[in-house]
């Protein structure tokens, strides 16, 4: 089965009324819903009102960061969610950013790989209605056990940059979600998944921009790789790929200071690894690239104001 997912909610549609076009990406032969949690929406009420308003689509959040809440809550929450979307729902996490973790939200960001790896054993424990207390590397648990019984544990699914974290993925988690990759990084990538977890799901973001009128489309995406390329585990990430020279001007305005200098010099080449700009025939081949390449679990990501992202999920839904 091809799976086809799209990001949601829309910044420019009120969550309330969601309601309606999720019944309609159902109908258009979507199968997935993901959310995310960073800056605008939390990730859980959005699919909980998903879970009610379409049973028929897969829904899922990429990502929830493992640092933000207790590993207790998180195993409540996933069960609420898989109560409410039987075998629908899917736990994505991930080490998110010392940006988010420490500056907004007041907690160390320490040892990201290993509270990720924590997080999964935990839960994975927990939510299979296992005694998951004891002493982890990042955290203790005591006296609790989950309870519910859960029919269907929730698959989880683990967002992947480098070496480390894409074997773990394979390794531990049902699923990676990658990010900021373009299809001819994926013969980098994929072996270090599939090596470690043959028939570990394969999900990325695809940000779309269906436009015929370009520029505005460059600037959002130079604002958004500068402020992404920002963090050192992205920046990292690039460099690991090989593709630190097309950013090294970008980075020597962030480590002056210069946020609107680095956007200027983010060249086009640059936004066209992670956007894709243009009519419908070229949108639909860039994703089948991805597909080509190795990506399963496509999430079309619509870049919001040159045009109604809902026309867009129209125009690009499966055929």
């Amino acid at each position: 089965m091809q799976r086809w997912g799209v990001t949601f909610p829309l910044e420019s549609v009120p969550l309330r009324e969601h309601k309606e076009w999720l019944r309609e990406l159902a109908d258009l032969g979507y199968t997935d819903a993901w959310c995310s949690e960073a800056r605008d929406l939390d990730g859980f009420v959005p699919l909980a009102l998903a879970a009610e308003w379409e049973p028929r689509l897969r829904l899922g959040c990429a990502v929830l960061p493992v640092q933000t809440r207790g590993p207790t809550v998180l195993a409540m929450s996933a069960a609420a969610m898989s109560l409410a979307a039987p075998g629908r729902f899917v736990l994505g996490l991930g080490s998110s950013s010392d940006y988010i973790v420490s500056m907004q939200n007041a907690r160390p960001y320490e040892k990201p790989y290993t509270a990720c790896r924590d997080a999964v054993r935990f839960l994975r424990r927990a939510l299979g209605g296992e005694d998951a207390n004891g002493d982890y590397e990042t955290f203790r648990v005591r006296g609790f056990r989950l309870g519910r019984t859960l029919d269907s544990p929730p698959p989880i699914f683990l967002a992947a940059l480098r070496p480390r974290m894409l074997a773990l993925a394979g390794r531990e988690a049902d699923g990676v979600f990658l990010n900021y990759l373009a299809p001819d990084d994926y013969p980098t990538v994929l072996p270090i998944v599939r090596e470690a977890g043959p028939d570990t799901e394969i999900a990325q973001r695809i940000q779309i921009c269906l436009t015929d009128d370009p520029e505005p489309a460059y600037r959002e995406g130079r604002h958004s790789i500068a402020a992404y390329l920002a963090v050192a585990g992205y920046r990292a990430h690039q460099e690991w790929l090989g593709h630190g020279e097309l950013f090294e001007e970008m980075w020597s305005h962030i480590d002056k200071g210069d946020m609107r200098a680095a956007r200027a010099s983010i060249p086009d080449a640059a936004v066209d690894r992670f956007y894709v700009i243009g009519g419908v025939e070229k949108c639909r081949e860039a994703i089948q690239e991805f597909l080509d390449a190795g990506l399963e679990t496509p999430v079309l990501t619509f870049v919001e104001g040159s045009r109604d992202p809902r026309e867009m999920a129209r125009l690009l839904a499966p055929r």
